[in-house]
Formats: C-alpha cells, structure tokens, sequence
C-alpha cells in the first residue's frame, strides 16, 4: 500500500524551490500593494484590474512549480540516485545470497554488522528489519533496532525518514498498529515539511487515514 518513498527525499533540508516561491510571493505582494496604492489615490483607476492579471500569474507560477517542476526534480532525483547506487548496492551481494540459500540468520547478522560501522548504514538495518519480521518472524525485534539506532545516532533526512518508512510498514504490516504507523508518518512530516517527497509523504498519510479509517484527508498544500 504504501508507496517507496525514500529514494525520492532529497539530500538537501529544503525544498530546492523554496527561495522561488518566496521570492514570486514577494513580488506579487508588492505589485499588489503597488496597484491598490495607484487605485485608491486615484492616479489610474483601471490599477484595480491588475490585481486579477497578478494573482492569475501568481496562480501560474505556483502551478507550474508545483504540478510539473517539482515532481520532475523529484524524478531527476530518483533517477540519478539509483544510477549512482547501483555499485554500491552490489555490495549487499554476498548477503543477498546467504539469504536466497535460507541462511536468514547469517544475513542478519551480516547486515546488523554492516548497519554498527562507524558510519552507520540505514539500508543494511532496514533490510535487517525485512528478515527479522519476515522469514525470522520477530518484527518487534526488527520495531525495537529501528528505534535504538535512530535514537542513538545523528541521521540525515534521508537515512531518518527511511527508518521511519520502515517502522510504518512494521506497524502496518507486521504488527497491525496503524495508529503508530500514521504516528511514524506524521513524524516524518512535521519534522521535514519542505524536504523534497513532502508532499508525497502528504498524501501517503491522507491515504493512509482513508484506507485504514474513512477519515477525511487533511489538504495536500507545502508551505511557499
């Protein structure tokens, strides 16, 4: 149910159009202070029209940001990320295979040691998590790694919201707890509201309340 959504946040904190949308913001609160100014004073009358031609613009640029430019960075960005994870994936080779012999044990532990390097490593945990609730049937050990190691460490966005990814599908999947599933969401959310995959992350949640509660969605908008 729930979309793979890691792979599409951005490496940087903020939306990449965040300065664009308050800098066409900016402008257009001036051309409209400008054009009630011009109206009011009576200098030119037909000023008052402008404000129509001034939010259409507006309207325009926020759809276009919104509706084409963003979804075709997020796109840039999942492509150029897989493209460059390919070598690193290949990695995980060795562990992928003792885990397709049924050695789900020793993938384990191989990826547990993997995610305790000095560096950390997100995915190798998060692929820990999958066994551990999979073929080793204990996704409240997989629930309780998660945790520790994002309580314990300083994550990137990326990293942080992959773990959270997780524990939703742990809780939602394994555990049947879609209150801490929306709970783990909703935490991604209000903690990384302009990250690039926000707004993804909307309506993953808005999907999420209708599916597992009828609840009326709250409305997909990311703050200019």
């Amino acid at each position: 149910m729930l979309p793979l959504l890691s792979a599409r946040v951005a490496s940087k904190d903020q939306d990449p159009f965040r300065l664009l949308r308050l800098a066409a913001g900016g402008i257009l609160l001036f051309a409209t202070l400008v054009a009630l100014l011009l109206w009011v004073t009576g200098v030119t009358p037909r000023a008052v029209l402008l404000l129509g031609a001034f939010w259409a613009i507006y309207g325009l640029v926020f759809g276009l940001l919104d509706g084409f430019l963003e979804p075709m960075t997020d796109l840039c960005a999942e492509i150029l990320q897989n493209a460059g994870l390919v070598r690193y994936r290949t990695s995980y080779a060795s562990i992928e295979t003792l885990a397709a012999r049924g050695l789900y044990d020793a993938a384990a532990s191989e990826y547990l040691e993997r995610s305790r390097r000095e560096n950390g490593d997100a995915e190798a945990l998060v692929r820990r998590a999958a066994i551990l609730a999979g073929p080793l049937s204990n996704p409240g050990m997989a629930v309780l790694e998660l945790h520790n190691y994002r309580d314990t460490r300083q994550l990137r966005p990326a990293d942080d919201i992959k773990i959270g990814l997780a524990l939703v599908e742990l809780y939602d999947r394994r555990l049947a707890d879609p209150g801490r599933a929306m709970t783990e969401l909703r935490r991604l959310i209000d903690l990384y509201p302009t990250v690039g995959g926000a707004r993804q992350l909307r309506r993953t949640l808005n999907q999420f309340r209708r599916d597992k509660f009828g609840a009326a969605s709250e409305e997909d908008s990311t703050p200019p």
